[in-house]
């Protein structure tokens, strides 16, 4: 994994002084994030954004995640700057507040921590399911190919009948609301064995929650054998707002998300990002998946 090596600049530290009154702390960077960096400042995290990622984007994300929190104690969102906005921008970076929470990442091959991820996702998307709001400012990553539309960047993984399957689900599957976007293990904290916190909105988008549901097994699950059947039995358990899956919708819904991944891989190829031998074998690993999972 290649994660993100963003500074945390003097300017940085002086702008979140002097929007948040935040100054104290040495400004430790925290483990995780592949394309935001995340500094320890206090009792308080300054998260350090890509400078493609636009304000008006970063602040729709937000306002996801403060929904959530306002429903989900689990929920950790950004806190507001006194003019109520949540990003500022600093040497053309989105620069963020967050309260800290102690914790580490859950282990996903642990049973009952995976059981927990599940019925936390499910309660999650019971607080969002009734939160509505305005069109994203620009597609997530995740919807590019959604809907049956050929994706221009995983000419790699073409795949027509995936297309046309993907644009008759959603036609029969027409409940959307707000999604995580990225819910796995390294976006969750847990404390004591027990996940207290579910953090970074990113990726949030409006979908259908069965695609979050899918791949989240996925990540959850044995990610190198397919998707979690036990996640997914504690998820509906727990009145998560996705309809039960058969085993095709599941696996193509999987491939869905292994199709993004390759996508993302060769983006990151593209900008220069040298990968190591563990992050081509786990790439090769999920390419092989897709074509395993073809109905």
């Amino acid at each position: 994994m290649i994660y993100a090596s963003i500074p945390l600049t003097f300017a940085i530290r002086q702008a979140v002084a002097g929007t948040w009154g935040i100054s104290d702390g040495e400004g430790v960077r925290l483990h995780g994030g592949e394309e935001s960096a995340a500094y320890l400042l206090g009792e308080h995290v300054v998260r350090v954004g890509p400078t493609w990622r636009t304000t008006a984007e970063a602040e729709w994300c937000h306002a996801i995640g403060r929904a959530a929190a306002e429903r989900l104690p689990e929920a950790v969102a950004p806190l507001p700057a006194p003019s109520g906005e949540t990003v500022i921008r600093v040497e053309g970076r989105p620069i963020s507040l967050w309260p800290y929470v102690e914790g580490s990442w859950p282990d996903s091959d642990l049973p009952e921590q995976r059981v927990q991820g599940a019925r936390l996702l499910a309660r999650l998307h019971t607080a969002l399911a009734g939160v509505r709001p305005p069109p994203r400012p620009r597609p997530a990553f995740q919807e590019e190919g959604l809907y049956g539309t050929p994706p221009a960047d995983a000419a790699g993984l073409a795949d027509p009948s995936l297309d046309r399957w993907l644009a008759a689900f959603h036609e029969q599957h027409p409940r959307r609301h707000p999604l995580h976007g990225d819910y796995y293990t390294g976006n969750t904290l847990a404390r004591n064995g027990a996940i207290v916190a579910v953090l970074d909105w990113d990726e949030t988008f409006v979908g259908a929650p069965e695609l979050e549901l899918a791949a989240a097994a996925l990540e959850w699950g044995d990610d190198e054998l397919g998707p979690s059947k036990e996640f997914v039995d504690a998820y509906l358990e727990e009145g998560g707002t996705a309809a039960p899956l058969t085993q095709e919708e599941l696996a193509q819904l999987v491939r869905h998300k292994l199709r993004r991944e390759y996508a993302y891989f060769h983006q990151a190829v593209a900008a220069g990002v040298v990968h190591d031998e563990d992050d081509l074998a786990y790439h090769e690993r999920r390419v092989a998946l897709f074509h395993e999972l073809a109905p």
